[in-house]
Parts: C-alpha cells; sequence; structure tokens
C-alpha cells in the first residue's frame, strides 16, 4: 500500500507531544505528515507547549521544543487534493488559528470531500469554526471543550485519557496521554495495516 499524505494543522504553542509523536508514528510506518501554520513557509520555527495536570484545577503550561515547519502553508492550501487526511493538533494554537479562513477553508474541504479528520485535545476548536463539521457526530476532546462541542451540534464523548474515539472517518481523543490510542485509530481508518 502506498503511503497517505497527512495535512498536520497548528499554530505556535501548539501541544508538543501532538505534534511530534503523531508526525514520527505516522512516518514511520511510510506516511508524509506536512506541519503548516498560518502564514508560516518551510524552514520556519513553531513554538510549542506541554501541557500537564499538576493537582491544580486546570492544566500548567510550559515551553516546548521548536517544531521546523515542513511545508509552506501557502503552497498546501491550493494543493489539498494531494492529500488523504487532515490532522488538527491540541494545546494552544487553536484557539487563535480556528479564526483563519484559509484554515477554515481548509477544514471545509476536507469534511466536504469526506476524507479522514483527526483531533486530538483542543483541536477540536478548529473543527467546531467550520459549521457542519462536527454537527451529528460523537467527538471527544479536552473537557473543556465539551460546551463548544453541544453547541456546534456534536456530542461530547468523555472518554478515559488513555482512549479514542472513531464515528466514520473522524477520530478524536482527549489529549496527549490517548496518543498511542488515537494513532491506532488514525492508521486502521487510513487503512494501515500492521502485523505483529
Amino acid at each position: 500500500m502506498p503511503g497517505k499524505k497527512i495535512l498536520m494543522l497548528t499554530g505556535d504553542f501548539t501541544e508538543e507531544y501532538e505534534i511530534f509523536v503523531f508526525q514520527q508514528a505516522m512516518e514511520a510506518v511510510g506516511h508524509t505528515v506536512h506541519v503548516i501554520c498560518p502564514d508560516k513557509k518551510a524552514g520556519d520555527i513553531l513554538k510549542t507547549s506541554l501541557h500537564d495536570f499538576e493537582g491544580d484545577q486546570t492544566y500548567t503550561e510550559k515551553p516546548g521544543h521548536n517544531v521546523v515547519i515542513n511545508k509552506t502553508f501557502s503552497e498546501a492550501e491550493v494543493q489539498l487534493d494531494l492529500y488523504d487526511a487532515v490532522y488538527a493538533a491540541g494545546g494552544r494554537g487553536p484557539e487563535y488559528i480556528r479564526t483563519d479562513k484559509r484554515v477554515q477553508a481548509i477544514v471545509r474541504h476536507f469534511h466536504e470531500k469526506q476524507k479522514p479528520i483527526f483531533t486530538i485535545c483542543h483541536g477540536v476548536q478548529i473543527l467546531i469554526a467550520v459549521d457542519g463539521v462536527v454537527r451529528g457526530k460523537k467527538v471527544a476532546a479536552l473537557g473543556a471543550c465539551e460546551p463548544e462541542v453541544i453547541l456546534a451540534g456534536g456530542t461530547y464523548i468523555d472518554l478515559s485519557p488513555t482512549d479514542a474515539y472513531v464515528d466514520g472517518t473522524m477520530v478524536s481523543a482527549k489529549g496527549w496521554t490517548a496518543l498511542a490510542a488515537f494513532i491506532r485509530e488514525c492508521l486502521k481508518v487510513l487503512g494501515t495495516e500492521i502485523k505483529l
């Protein structure tokens, strides 16, 4: 089976693990992941963040490692037909890139073409910004996103922190602690078979 091409939507302070672990896992089995960010080009730096639950009422945030963008945003947005799936990584990036009309157009393309859409943690905020994408879908995300999922017409699924959920070709999970299950389900949706 030929490798698939996945477009990853990010912004500064996207969750580090949700970038690096996903990208490396997909590339390990032969897929290509293009990491893009509005107004950044291949070779530009993306700052990331690390979120953790340390006993406070909400998560803490620390600086993560820098990521090198590997695809120019303006090039990717005009080549969407070349991609098999889109991935909305979580963290802080989604809260502001979701308002970018170009990002919304990218999500709309994958939704209308019924191509796989992957979302984790706050990544669902990007999908919610596009009318109809989560409507009628069962979606997992960080608990703080539950009201937004419901207001967008979706059903929020309160998974364990290590599980992922599949609704058709949409794969979702609460956060980085679910990356193993999330990646496994994404691979299944992509038709990737791993034999042990």
